[in-house]
C-alpha cells in the first residue's frame, strides 16, 4: 500500500486507529492559528501512549529553526513540514528531514520544487486564509506532473472518493489526508478512515521512502 499520513491529529483514538489501519505517518500541527493545533506536550503524550512505533510528523508555518528544533527534541519528531513561506535556508537549518509544502494555485510553477533541499514535497491546494486543511482539491489537471521534484507527497482534498484519481495522474511516493476523514477540524471520523484505507488497499508502495 502506498505510504499514509493521517495529519491534524489531537486525539490518543485517532492516532490508535490510523496505526492500527495501517498508517506510515502521523501529523501534528504546531501552528496556533490552525483549528487542528496541538501543543507539543500534547502530541507528546499521544506518541507515548501508542503501542506501535509510527512515523511523527510537525507541521509548522513560518516558525523560528530554533523553535523548531525545540519541539523536534520535546516531542521527538522523525520530520517536520514546513507548510508557510520558509526558504531553503531555513529547510537546512531542521535537525530531521523536511517536507516542504507548496501551495498550488492558478500561478504555481512546478520548477519551484527543484529549488529546496528537502526529503520530499509537498503539494496541497491554496486557501484564501489557511496553509492547508481546506478540504478542496486543487485542479489536478492544470498541473505538469512530471515537472515536479520528487519524492512527491499528494495533500489537498484527498478522500477516499478521489484519492486513487489522484494518485493515478500524479504518482506520489506517498499521500496526506486530514479532512477527508474527518467530522469536524481535528476530530477523525472512523468509518472514513477505514472506507479511505480500504480503497489504498490496491495500491503500492514506492521504492523512494519519505515515512
Amino acid at each position: 500500500m502506498i505510504p499514509v499520513k493521517i495529519c491534524g491529529i489531537t486525539r490518543l483514538q485517532d492516532a490508535q486507529l490510523a496505526v492500527q489501519l495501517g498508517a506510515a505517518a502521523l501529523g501534528f500541527i504546531f501552528y496556533p492559528p490552525s483549528p487542528r493545533y496541538i501543543a507539543p506536550f500534547q502530541a507528546r503524550a499521544i506518541t507515548d501512549a501508542l503501542d506501535h512505533p509510527i512515523k511523527k510528523v510537525g507541521v509548522f508555518v513560518d516558525e523560528t529553526p530554533e523553535r523548531m528544533n525545540a519541539v523536534i527534541s520535546e516531542v521527538g519528531l522523525d520530520l517536520v513540514q514546513l507548510s508557510g513561506h520558509e526558504s531553503p535556508a531555513v529547510c537546512e537549518a531542521i535537525a530531521v528531514p523536511v517536507i516542504k509544502t507548496f501551495h498550488v494555485g492558478d500561478d504555481f510553477d512546478p520548477a519551484i520544487t527543484h529549488t529546496y533541499p528537502v526529503r520530499a514535497i509537498l503539494l496541497d491546494t491554496r486557501g484564501q486564509n489557511s496553509f492547508g486543511g481546506t478540504g478542496r482539491a486543487f485542479p489536478w489537471s492544470q498541473i505538469d506532473a512530471a515537472a515536479l521534484a520528487r519524492p512527491l507527497v499528494l495533500s489537498g482534498g484527498l478522500n477516499a472518493d478521489n484519492i486513487l484519481e489522484g494518485i493515478a495522474a500524479f504518482t506520489p511516493q506517498a499521500v496526506d489526508v486530514n479532512s477527508g476523514v474527518e467530522t469536524a477540524p481535528g476530530l477523525k471520523d472512523p468509518v472514513k478512515m477505514e472506507h479511505l484505507f480500504s480503497t489504498l488497499a490496491q495500491t503500492q508502495a514506492s521504492h523512494d521512502r519519505i515515512f
